[in-house]
């Protein structure tokens, strides 16, 4: 069918994503393929020791975004949006935004970036059974109440970033089960909150007198296929400046960055899961059971559609990988050598794969900032040689490469090894796995399965979230996720699998075998001074 009538007649839709550093929108046709794009560049602030971004800003990128993606139209198709099929809100989980009864933010928003509720993360921990990373919401929260912060008692909405997003598009105080589970412990079986935590919780905080209960202040949990509301007149506003876009389109339950990454790489289904290497580095498997026992390395969230997922998160990938790289573009201009940076990577990443498979003795630690699955509050990146390590280029770029998944690994092995989980494909995508078959190589590698690469995993969140609104107004009656995903939107998709290679396995567990002996040692170091 013509593009142009599509989007003039409203069979789309949309999805918008806030990311750290980009809002992105994707305006997408019924079965999943990209029409129209628009982005907005912002950065968070870092204010009286706490990483925010401004709700001012929130909203001028949201119009920024929007008014892009409406230029990106224009160019295309010479018209203009006026209605739109459905759409849906994703955002960074976690982090700490707290409302009045009259939706007065009471405090600036606390992101995940922040680092400040190392107290209440562990009191949680131990008090649930259950690991509450730093950056949850419910961590964020109590570290609230044990610093007697005054704001407290007044607090009567609490919610994540695409949490309020969809409030104020919607009315609506919902939110997607994934974006919960980076909240507070979701139930499995229930699908909602887990109610037994929730009494825990109450009892802890049961002297300090607040006229509120948890199960209040919460969001409503709603789950993938659901009608979370409908564009309100003032939400069109709030969005669309040019005042054009009409109101009383559906809108999908908000959701957060991990799940909408599940959702763009076709990683719903159990056994399936997918890793993101950029920046930093995570990687998400959906389980058949519940964890043994608690592992402070990984967190449990869940699929948009309730599934138990288990995910490793590093805070180092690709920086210091990216920094020598660009000592050698520096040597290249240096002798008058005009090199494309793309193409200095490919030949560099390429060269890795002549490398031993062990990089040959040499050994890295990328730790650009603190990494807390291998137990390290800073970073400072180093390079260990023997004098008798075959030490070359090959190996060199091999060592980065093997360094930028380490510490993933040793997280993931703790599912993998100690709680027996099992992985048939995982799916990557992120600058890691740009130059073809290298660090896809890599990191089929690292955890011993085939990894696959597909075309359309560049799209990113703002896609995933649209295929979400898209499931939520084209699904057949009781047509799974998994299954519309499957069938209706990578069915046929172009992409590349690639099975790990047995020597490079063998190899990789070598360097491990070095990397973690080299931890021992340094947190021996630390323990002294």
């Amino acid at each position: 069918m013509d593009k142009k009538l599509l989007i003039e007649e409203g069979r789309t839709s949309l999805g918008i994503e806030l990311g750290s550093t980009r809002i992105k929108a994707v305006l997408i046709d019924e079965g999943g393929s990209p029409l129209a794009s628009g982005a907005y560049e912002w950065e968070n602030q870092y204010l009286n020791g706490i990483w925010t971004y401004s709700l001012e800003d929130v909203w001028k990128g949201m119009q920024g975004c929007y008014q892009d993606l409406l230029k990106d139209v224009k160019e295309k198709y010479d018209t203009v949006i006026t209605k739109i099929g459905s759409m849906g809100v994703s955002a960074m989980m976690h982090g700490y935004l707290v409302f009045d009864k009259d939706d007065n933010l009471l405090v600036p928003f606390r992101t995940w970036r922040n680092t400040t509720t190392e107290e209440a993360a562990s009191k949680l921990t131990k008090e649930f059974d259950y690991n509450i990373p730093q950056r949850w919401s419910i961590a964020h929260l109590y570290q609230a109440i044990l610093n007697k912060e005054d704001h407290v008692k007044d607090v009567a909405f609490i919610t994540t970033l695409a949490g309020y997003v969809h409030y104020k598009l919607t009315g609506k105080k919902v939110i997607g089960v994934g974006d919960a589970s980076g909240m507070f412990p979701i139930d499995i079986s229930t699908g909602n909150y887990d109610q037994s935590m929730m009494d825990k919780f109450g009892h802890l905080i049961s002297g300090e007198g607040f006229s509120w209960k948890l199960q209040d202040i919460l969001p409503e949990i709603m789950t993938a296929g659901e009608i979370a509301g409908t564009l309100t007149g003032e939400g069109a506003a709030l969005l669309d400046v040019s005042g054009k876009l009409q109101a009383g389109l559906p809108v999908c339950p908000p959701e957060g960055d991990a799940g909408t990454g599940m959702a763009a790489t076709n990683s719903v289904a159990k056994r399936t899961g997918n890793v993101s290497a950029g920046t930093s580095v995570f990687a998400m498997i959906v389980l058949e059971k519940e964890l043994k026992k608690v592992h402070p390395e990984i967190d449990l969230v869940t699929t948009p559609d309730g599934a138990l997922v288990g995910m490793v998160h590093c805070n180092n990938c690709t920086s210091d990988l990216n920094a020598w790289v660009g000592l050698f573009d520096e040597f290249a201009e240096s002798i008058g050598a005009k090199v494309d940076k793309n193409q200095l990577f490919s030949v560099l990443y390429n060269k890795a794969l002549e490398g031993d498979t062990d990089c040959g003795g040499l050994i890295s630690y990328n730790y650009f900032s603190g990494e807390p699955v291998t137990g390290f509050a800073e970073g400072a990146p180093l390079f260990v040689r023997k004098a008798e390590d075959k030490f070359n280029l090959a190996n060199f770029m091999r060592m980065h490469l093997y360094s930028s998944l380490a510490a993933l690994k040793a997280g993931l092995d703790l599912l993998f090894k100690e709680e027996d989980v099992e992985v048939d494909e995982m799916f990557g995508h992120g600058g890691f796995f740009k130059t073809k078959g290298v660090g896809q190589k890599i990191a089929a590698a690292a955890m011993n399965t085939s990894v696959s690469v597909m075309e359309t995993a560049g799209e990113g969140g703002a896609w995933g979230i649209a295929l979400l609104a898209t499931y939520m107004s084209c699904k057949e009656e009781n047509e799974s996720l998994e299954s519309y995903l499957k069938n209706k939107i990578f069915n046929g998709q172009a992409g590349s699998k690639m099975d790990p290679d047995d020597k490079d396995v063998e190899g990789f567990n070598r360097f491990m075998d070095r990397y973690m002996k080299g931890l021992a040692v340094e947190h021996a170091a630390v323990d002294v001074l």
